[in-house]
């Protein structure tokens, strides 16, 4: 039975997608690009899922590194995934299809996929343990599962400011709230381990996203200024 949590707290508001948008497979996945290259060269068909794609950005960055491969893509809403769709369309991306679909029941049988990726979603769930579960169900014996996650009490300013400081706060309270966590990164190996999975199978990697341009400090500041406003009322 589907989950009634299941809804993606923060919302689909201009500057969350702006922010969203951004991200693509070199900024956002490094963890896993030289693998899926690699697997690519032995397995040119390859079959790539990926969950809580969002508005698809990151999906359709995917797609011209398997070019003879195919990418699923799922996600909780009807209304992003067709935002997704216009995502993949204007890039001329042919290797995609869109599916609703909850990490925690996802409609495939088991051993589906080669590679299953996952960018800041589990993070958001009050069930992660579960979810992965799901991951682990649908991947192929040998594939590869990829999941990142922030960890919002990590996040550095100079200089730092009252408004800045409230922010990180309002994050905190708004995920815990949510059902989610605000420290999801530094909890994956954690909450992977309590799913089964054995820490050899585990190989974990630190990235970073620097806001440093006029442009990137702009659409950070239309990210989470809303909630800034929201702690403050």
């Amino acid at each position: 039975m589907a989950r009634e949590h299941n809804a993606y707290g923060p919302g689909y508001r201009k500057g969350q997608l702006d922010h969203h948008e951004w991200r693509t497979a070199e900024n956002s996945a490094e963890q896993l690009l030289p693998t899926l290259v690699a697997m690519v060269a032995k397995n040119p068909e390859l079959k790539f899922l990926d969950v809580g794609a969002g508005s698809g950005t990151l999906t359709a960055s995917f797609s011209k590194y398997l070019p003879q491969g195919h990418i699923t893509a799922v996600d909780l809403s009807d209304e992003i995934l067709a935002r997704a769709k216009e995502c993949s369309d204007e890039q001329g991306v042919k290797n995609v299809t869109f599916q609703q679909a909850s990490a925690y029941e996802l409609p495939f049988p088991d051993e589906t996929f080669d590679v299953v990726h996952t960018s800041q979603m589990v993070v958001h769930l009050d069930e992660p343990q579960e979810a992965i579960k799901e991951l682990v169900r649908v991947c192929k014996t040998g594939g590869v599962i990829s999941i990142r996650d922030a960890d919002m009490r990590m996040c550095l300013f100079w200089p730092s400011t009252p408004g800045l400081d409230l922010c990180l706060d309002v994050w905190d309270k708004f995920q815990t709230t949510n059902g989610g966590s605000s420290i999801g990164g530094r909890r994956l190996i954690s909450v992977a381990l309590e799913t089964g999975i054995k820490r050899d199978q585990i190989q974990l990697s630190f990235h970073t996203w620097c806001y440093s341009t006029p442009e990137e400090r702009n659409m950070w500041r239309e990210y989470n200024g809303p909630l800034v406003c929201l702690g403050r009322s």
